[in-house]
């Protein structure tokens, strides 16, 4: 294998491990979220599954061996209420972008066009969820910044390091 298909499949695996986080967010996300945003939410999780899904067999098609989802992860804030599960779904989306846009810079093609297409819905549903958008989707966190402004972000878990942790929902729990 080339290092153009190794950067590739490091690519896709880690945008395969955050849709499993994303996942099993919009799972805590559509058991807290308001009875108005319950639709949202189900159509994210149905997307990031089928994302998911369209990911694993990118993976295989290249010779590697899906990575699995965790059986459960810790989420990067308490989530006790609507307004809560509104701010993690556009956490989700966000970290989502941000193995998307490195998922473009790797990829070429066909499979670049699919990427930034991943890329632009989880942006636009991030927008949706927080209701405004950022300059540059799948960036901010990788400066370190909710906004890109300098500042952490206060609600970030510490625990979850490397690229494919940062872009995921959280760590996987033991």
């Amino acid at each position: 294998m080339s290092k153009a298909e190794d950067r590739r499949l490091d690519a896709l695996q880690a945008a395969l491990a955050a849709e499993h986080a994303a996942v099993y967010g919009y799972g805590v996300v559509g058991g807290r979220v308001g009875e108005k945003r319950r639709t949202e939410a189900r159509a994210a999780y149905d997307a990031h599954r089928a994302r998911r899904d369209a990911l694993a067999r990118d993976v295989r098609g290249l010779g590697g061996e899906p990575v699995a989802a965790a059986a459960g992860y810790a989420l990067p804030f308490s989530v006790p209420d609507s307004a809560a599960a509104v701010r993690l779904a556009a956490e989700l989306e966000d970290r989502v972008a941000g193995v998307y846009s490195d998922l473009v810079r790797a990829a070429e093609g066909d499979a670049r066009t699919t990427a930034a297409g991943a890329l632009r819905e989880a942006a636009v549903r991030a927008a949706r969820w927080r209701g405004g958008s950022v300059a540059f989707p799948g960036l901010a966190e990788r400066a370190g910044t909710p906004s890109g402004r300098g500042r952490p972000d206060p609600d970030a878990s510490d625990t979850a390091t490397g690229p494919a942790a940062s872009s995921a929902t959280a760590s996987p729990t033991a």
